[in-house]
């Protein structure tokens, strides 16, 4: 629906006012992470987590709507002519309004005459109360950038404005030191900070906002969403879009690879990496996941939590990623790519199970039904080449050699090579390794939620591969997975429908069902 429809097919509308809390977003620079939750009609949370002395986040309003789909955005009006704006801000962690490098509203737009400028208006000229609590009022035709004023002002020109831009920094912020945060001397901390905006009001002219009102009738396809696409919007409005677009039922809600993770700095290795002994969820994607989850329970919509294998290349730990015969980390096509966790490796898996718990903990707190899923897990392949795979990894090949007393044999370069007897034990063992990770985590969950489903995801055009047939010995353990080792299975093979193979997407649903014994009424189709 979204290639076919614009703002111009709107046809319902209603109107919020400007500055309303769910159609804020926040901005950062990886790997600093920052989280936005509207709290009420007239309140919003942001929770941020500061990894360099240096991080700067951005809460965020846009006068063109970026986010919302069509027939659901808010109007494009850039004139903030007589806009008065008042808001109570509570911060902590954060520099305070009064400091030198304090929290400033930039404003992005045209002057009077169309020529582009930007404005800084540093907040604390127009607070009354303390550095980290003070009531802000900000009047657009009486308004001045520059940090002091008068002597200091540049008046804003508030008939053009594309963007507000409220800069947040933790209160040991240096703008010039780009290391990571560390308290004492080799000892590396992130820095939590919380700011909320509340007593939100808005008056004069231009404060109304036309915004998309239809609804469209209740359908049959459920909601796939992923946190790594809308971690920056608020979890209120991922529900509008949803409910206003006809979806009710499920939502499955793919965690992601990139966001969610509480990261350390390695001074070693120069990069912050995933740690398993902090919080399992950093405290902005707890915070995001807490209003979703809540929210979802409201509308009466199950979800679905899904982790797979895979894990930002940047911040996965060195010893948990798959590897080639020349002991490339296995990467995707994303950009940055992600990489993917062995699954021999039990110290990778036992961080999924916890993740897996701490998002349960959310839902069995809210009385909401809790479903697992275990998504695409699978041994990769790189994708360039002679697209070599990665079933090398140190952990996997000592763990080869001491289960069965053999030694690895020659090491595939290619996915497309035809093995040898000894190849083929190697390949069928590491199709035995994979379905047993995936049995594990089932148990793991099932042990903590016994009344808990869980599913597997499994994406039939890169397995299902006629050229390449090692990777149906690797990747397809049908022992493991065939009925009922799962609750229910989910199948996804958008490539065969974007490709228009329909004779192939139709054997590939044959083959599953055939091969796992899983009918129609016990799976899911992406």
């Amino acid at each position: 629906m979204y290639w076919l429809a614009t703002a111009a097919d709107q046809r319902e509308r209603a109107y919020i006012r400007r500055f309303s809390p769910p159609y804020w977003t926040v901005n950062f620079p990886r790997p600093m992470m920052a989280a936005v939750s509207a709290t009420s009609a007239a309140s919003l949370a942001v929770k941020l987590v500061f990894l360099k002395y240096n991080d700067l986040a951005g809460l965020i309003w846009d006068s063109v709507d970026q986010h919302d789909h069509p027939l659901l955005a808010y109007e494009t009006r850039k004139d903030y002519a007589g806009v008065v704006w008042s808001f109570r801000w509570q911060s902590d962690g954060l520099k305070g309004l009064d400091a030198v490098n304090g929290p400033t509203l930039t404003i992005e737009g045209r002057d009077a005459l169309g020529a582009a400028k930007t404005w800084y208006v540093r907040l604390w000229n127009y607070a009354v109360g303390t550095a980290t609590d003070a009531v802000i009022t900000l009047d657009f035709d009486d308004l001045d950038g520059g940090f002091l004023l008068p002597s200091e002002a540049d008046p804003v020109y508030p008939r053009d404005i594309d963007r507000l831009f409220i800069s947040l920094m933790a209160d040991i912020y240096n703008p010039s030191d780009s290391t990571p945060i560390e308290p004492s001397p080799g000892i590396f901390a992130e820095h939590v900070a919380d700011l909320t905006l509340s007593q939100i009001s808005v008056s004069g002219p231009n404060t109304m906002l036309a915004i998309g009102d239809g609804h469209v009738r209740v359908h049959n396809l459920r909601l796939a969403n992923g946190y790594d696409d809308v971690y920056n919007v608020t979890p209120a409005r991922v529900m509008r879009n949803a409910l206003y677009l006809g979806y009710r039922g499920w939502i499955d809600h793919y965690v992601g690879m990139s966001h969610y993770f509480s990261l350390t700095w390695n001074a070693g290795e120069a990069r912050f990496i995933i740690d398993p002994a902090k919080a399992n969820l950093n405290a902005a994607a707890e915070l995001w996941h807490q209003d979703f989850l809540a929210l979802a329970k409201t509308y009466g919509f199950k979800i679905v939590l899904s982790l797979s294998y895979e894990l930002l290349d940047d911040h996965a730990p060195t010893a948990w990623k798959q590897r080639t015969h020349a002991g490339g980390a296995a990467q995707t096509g994303w950009s940055p790519p992600s990489t993917l966790i062995a699954p021999t490796n039990p110290s990778a898996l036992s961080y999924l199970r916890d993740v897996w718990l701490a998002l349960a903990a959310i839902q069995s707190s809210l009385s909401a039904a809790i479903i697992f899923q275990i998504g695409e897990p699978w041994w990769w392949h790189q994708l360039t080449g002679d697209q070599p795979p990665c079933f090398y990894d140190a952990t996997t090949t000592t763990l080869y050699t001491s289960e069965t007393a053999n030694p690895v044999p020659t090491m595939h370069q290619s996915i497309f090579e035809t093995p040898t007897p000894a190849q083929q034990d190697y390949l069928d063992w590491l199709g035995a390794k994979l379905g047993a990770s995936t049995l594990w985590l089932r148990d793991q969950l099932k042990a903590t939620y016994p009344a808990a489903d869980v599913t597997l995801l499994f994406y039939a055009p890169q397995v299902l591969n006629p050229a390449a047939p090692m990777l149906v010995s690797v990747n397809y353990p049908i022992s493991s997975w065939a009925y009922p080792a799962f609750d229910f299975l989910e199948i996804e093979d958008y490539d065969y429908v974007i490709d228009g193979d329909l004779p192939q997407h139709a054997a590939g649903l044959v083959a599953f069902a055939d091969d796992l014994g899983y009918g129609p009424a016990d799976c899911l189709y992406f």
